[in-house]
């Protein structure tokens, strides 16, 4: 599940037909295994969407370096924009108390 967080207001993100065939290219391409389709899901679902950022805590197959090289490959490819994937650890935010 796929959720798009603009200034705390959250929207579901459905998995449509066209976001799963970007998930299935992901797979056929190798980028990521058979196991992995749910993971290829919200890539796809965030890239099809047009997202700025997903988020993820999975830095096995979403969050690593040279898996979002190949997600964005394939997304240009197919005249989709680049997807930038971080980590949580990179929207805290800490209150400066000096």
């Amino acid at each position: 599940m796929v959720y798009l967080c603009v200034k705390t207001k959250l929207k579901y993100l459905e998995l449509d037909e066209e976001s799963r065939g970007l998930a299935d290219t992901y797979i056929n391409e190798k980028v990521l295994g058979k196991a992995s389709l749910d993971d290829a899901y919200h890539i796809a679902i965030a890239t099809v969407n047009r997202l700025d950022v997903l988020v993820s805590w999975n830095f096995k197959h979403i969050v690593n370096y040279d898996k979002i090289k190949l997600f964005n490959s394939i997304n240009l490819r197919f005249g989709y924009p680049l997807i930038e994937i971080r980590s949580p650890k990179e929207f805290v935010r800490y209150e400066n108390n000096d």
